[in-house]
């Protein structure tokens, strides 16, 4: 495989090789965007963390409110609105690192997301001048809060078959809006509502920005939750609600498209969004099982305890490497295009666009990786752990909403498959071809040269452009034996997701652990070196799983074994002595009393 610059394509990491230092990772952000990530770190501890409780019980409905427009005075609501418009103008990667930190406020993780996400970037990358002028400043400095109205009773993952409808007055001046919406955040304090409708006939929805103050808007109680119980959530019902004609966002039934295109964002930042949560989360088990006796010592001496730690540790590696990654490559991609002339509110669209997969997998990802450490956080913390007293029982049910936002984890993972196709079929990623060269390959003699492993992750490298070829070899023969129908074979599009995800989050712990190598040498960064080589064992054993349950399900007889044995072929590696590494990773942790690496 050619090794490639940073022109690399959303998706083409399955076909290309990526050199480490054309990635960015945790450790290279400024010494600006770091006092930026402390301030976002001191705004958590002193308006948040000691008033987590007063949150989430919402008895002062005023509270969260005032939270809020603090955010705003310290500038951290216009992170991504330029400074023009009241906003801090700052990169797309700095949005991310500010996601990440804010990601360890429980509910008020939710309550920010959904108005610097949601709320706002229609507006910045949708809105005509006047409409920027009239509302980024507002919402840049907390002066208004935002919502986003696009989820009805009937239309969830099928958000283009909403129901609320925008009939154009008899003047001609206004639109009326009639409908209801659910599941709104903010919705409970907002000035701004981002809402989708149809009008008469149309295919697709259109979007509008409506004040609070035009009338016609009436809302339900707020929602009892499982989890994230601090953060605004309503019906909203629109009444005979009268849309200035102005106000229309975009094109007429260019919703849609809005809709999709501002979820993207929201998924490569909800990855990075669950990474405050997993480090908190993983620091606190750390510390408690240092002080948790049994049998006379603490619990972080046994071996099932420090599993249990290093593997947080190793998945949280993980995800910090693949979403820093890719918006590295969102905002390069933007940059690109923004030098070719292209206005920046249209390249940034179109830089997050070309790495919609890798959103995808971030969410996926991310999210599952949350689960994961909180789970294993409540576990360490025993019988502590089920107990409102401690800090598990929220994190639990906080966590368990991720997979479920901006998109469901199984939504996501067909989308991720179903774009790679169809820009296959577009000619934009050139998959079929080295999938038939995988194909021949499967039929030739194996190479019994040896490898060269006197590099520094050779031998890791070489296992993940085998991995690859797993996923070009399945995934070839499923577009070519399925086609129309492949997309109606979800448990093989999910199958083929798994094997796509792993790939994506391997390759990236791999390249950052080199990378820092490449820093600061490699006595310096063993552990990390550790947690790579765990991940992509881990990995291979899922890619193994995932590749064969999609074989299984529609090839059979001679086909099938051969590519039984393919799979065998690039999914072998060299046994890993995961016990002992994760060991050193957990005793390390363990003397720190904290997660040391980021």
């Amino acid at each position: 495989m050619e090794t490639i610059k940073k022109s690399i394509n959303g998706g083409e990491f399955l076909i290309k090789e990526t050199a480490a230092e054309d990635i960015f990772i945790f450790e290279e952000f400024s010494e600006e965007q770091k006092m930026m990530a402390q301030a976002c770190q001191d705004f958590v501890d002193t308006e948040i963390t000691p008033r987590i409780e007063e949150i989430d019980s919402m008895k002062n409905p005023d509270l969260v409110p005032q939270i809020f427009k603090k955010a705003g005075e310290l500038g951290l609501l216009g992170i991504s609105v330029p400074e023009v418009f009241g906003g801090m103008g700052m990169s797309f990667n700095t949005s991310m690192l500010i996601a990440d930190i804010i990601g360890a406020a429980g509910s008020f993780s939710t309550t920010y997301g959904a108005h610097t996400g949601i709320g706002t970037l229609p507006i910045l990358y949708y809105g005509t001048e006047d409409q920027k002028n009239k509302y980024l400043p507002k919402l840049a400095t907390g002066q208004w809060a935002a919502c986003y109205c696009l989820t009805e009773p009937d239309a969830g993952s099928d958000a283009n078959s909403g129901k609320t409808k925008a009939t154009l007055s008899a003047d001609g001046k206004h639109y009326v809006l009639n409908g209801q919406k659910m599941w709104i955040s903010n919705a409970g304090f907002a000035d701004l509502f981002i809402v989708f409708a149809k009008i008469e006939d149309d295919k697709n929805l259109t979007a509008f920005i409506v004040e609070k103050s035009f009338g016609g808007i009436t809302m339900n109680e707020e929602e009892k939750k499982m989890g994230i119980k601090g953060s605004s959530t309503r019906q909203v019902f629109f009444n005979d609600c009268q849309v200035p004609v102005e106000n229309m966002l975009s094109d007429r039934q260019n919703g849609f498209k809005i809709a999709v295109n501002i979820l993207n964002i929201g998924r490569v930042k909800l990855g990075a969004g669950v990474l405050g949560g997993v480090r908190t989360v993983t620091s606190l088990a750390i510390k408690y099982s240092t002080e948790r006796k049994q049998f006379g010592v603490s619990i972080n001496t046994f071996g099932a305890i420090k599993a249990k730690l290093a593997e947080m540790a190793i998945r949280t590696f993980a995800t910090e490497a693949l979403c820093y990654r890719a918006g590295q490559d969102i905002e390069d991609r933007i940059n690109s295009l923004i030098a070719e002339g292209m206005q920046d509110s249209e390249a940034k669209l179109k830089g997050v666009e070309q790495f919609a997969i890798e959103c995808a997998i971030a969410k996926v990802h991310g999210s599952e990786v949350l689960d994961y450490v909180v789970d294993q956080g409540v576990q360490v913390y025993g019988g502590m752990g089920y107990s409102a007293d401690a800090p598990m029982e929220r994190a639990y049910r906080d966590a368990r909403i991720s997979r479920i936002y901006e998109g469901t984890n199984e939504i996501n993972r067909m989308l991720m498959v179903g774009m790679l196709l169809k820009r296959a079929m577009k000619g934009e990623v050139n998959i079929f071809e080295p999938a038939m060269a995988v194909s021949k390959e499967l039929t030739s003699v194996p190479s019994f040269e040896s490898l060269d492993t006197s590099t520094l992750f050779a031998a890791e490298k070489d296992v993940l452009n085998k991995l690859k070829k797993v996923f070009l070899m399945v995934g070839g023969k499923a577009a070519m034996s399925l086609q129309d129908r492949i997309e109606d074979e979800q448990e093989v599009m999910m199958n083929l997701a798994d094997v796509m995800i792993e790939i994506y989050a391997a390759e990236s712990a791999i390249l950052r652990a080199e990378k820092l190598v490449g820093l600061r040498g490699e006595e310096s960064c063993q552990q990390q070196i550790a947690m790579a080589k765990v991940y992509l064992s881990e990995a291979a054993e899922k890619i193994n799983i995932a590749a064969k349950e999609a074989i299984a399900s529609f090839t059979s007889g001679d086909e099938q074994k051969v590519m039984l044995m393919g799979l065998k072929r690039f999914t072998k590696m060299d046994l890993v002595d995961t016990k002992s590494l994760r060991r050193q990773i957990a005793d390390f942790m363990i003397e720190k009393g904290h997660y040391p690496f980021s």
